[in-house]
């Protein structure tokens, strides 16, 4: 069974609306919206002296979808979705799969979702970025798509004009386990700081044994920087936390050298004064998910913050 899904355009109202066919089993997993932001869409793969994009600069819309069945190939999973964009108008400034994409780097020096809502398995993805234009209006939208054992994963990327029009709509229910942090990568940070004393990073992933912090701009860092510029008398612990793979003590170590990497972005990017700043690690102690899955073991490899006192 197909379901119809209408992908509005951030064109002007005059532009026609584009209708994606999307498979039935189609789960919208996250969704977010950035009133006034800009996205830097990868046009071409990366290369050790930086990854080419085009700049976008409006409102920012972003979903995840979950498409569950197994066997699904990337190029499945998108060309019907290629297909119609560029019938409705748009144009395909660059496509291409993971290895011939930049692998590892590429994947995190472009915006993605954070797991386990939207899942990268790095040896098996496909990115295609478009462009349209409509009575002076551009509008980019790119499509990232992956897979895991059993399910298939597809991010889309729109950035134009407010025309408070939704990416995708459905009416399928959201996929159950996703912790709500997930779908917080906005202004909630600040809210969630206050009420409940911990926020989740969202988007730094951390590959297995890796304790570098990736080159792109976090959103989640900037809001944390906001935060803590307006509230000086915070302090807050970054705590790190892996998966399962190695020693406890290993990966205490680790996760504590990731939350150190997080506390010096901060410092050295955003000029947050470092006594307001602690980096600790907890290893594999408190999972936000299983850790039999490739999904869950990517949740699980994350950083928190904590407020820790009001000076």
């Amino acid at each position: 069974m197909i379901r119809l899904l209408a992908l509005l355009i951030l064109a002007p109202i005059q532009a026609a609306a584009v209708t994606l066919d999307m498979p039935g089993n189609a789960t919208l997993v996250v969704k977010d919206v950035s009133g006034l932001d800009s996205y830097a869409m990868p046009t071409a793969a990366w290369t050790p002296t930086g990854l080419p994009v085009l700049t976008g600069t409006g409102e920012v819309r972003q979903q995840a979808w979950r498409i569950d069945a197994a066997g699904l190939t990337t190029l499945q999973l998108l060309q019907p979705l290629r297909d119609q964009l560029t019938q409705a108008g748009f144009e395909v400034l660059f496509t291409c799969t993971d290895d011939a994409c930049g692998g590892f780097d590429f994947r995190f020096a472009t915006p993605v979702l954070p797991a386990p809502a939207m899942h990268v398995d790095l040896g098996d993805y496909r990115f295609i970025a478009t462009q349209r234009s409509v009575d002076g209006t551009v509008e980019l939208l790119s499509l990232l798509a992956s897979r895991s054992s059993s399910a298939g994963f597809i991010q889309i990327i729109r950035v134009g004009a407010a025309n408070g029009a939704t990416v995708a709509a459905a009416d399928a229910p959201e996929v159950r386990g996703v912790r709500a942090e997930v779908a917080t990568i906005t202004g909630d940070l600040a809210q969630s700081l206050e009420d409940q004393g911990r926020f989740i990073l969202s988007g730094l992933v951390f590959e297995t044994g890796s304790a570098q912090l990736g080159d792109a701009i976090f959103g989640s860092l900037q809001y944390l920087a906001d935060y803590l510029i307006a509230n000086p008398d915070r302090t807050v612990a970054l705590v790190g936390h892996t998966d399962f793979f190695g020693s406890l003590d290993g990966n205490i170590a680790l996760s504590k050298r990731r939350a150190g990497s997080v506390l010096e972005r901060l410092v050295t990017t955003y000029d947050i004064p470092r006594h307001q700043l602690d980096a600790q690690g907890m290893g594999y102690l408190s999972p936000v998910a299983s850790n039999l899955t490739e999904e869950g073991r990517e949740a699980n490899r994350r950083v928190e913050v904590i407020i820790t006192s009001t000076q």
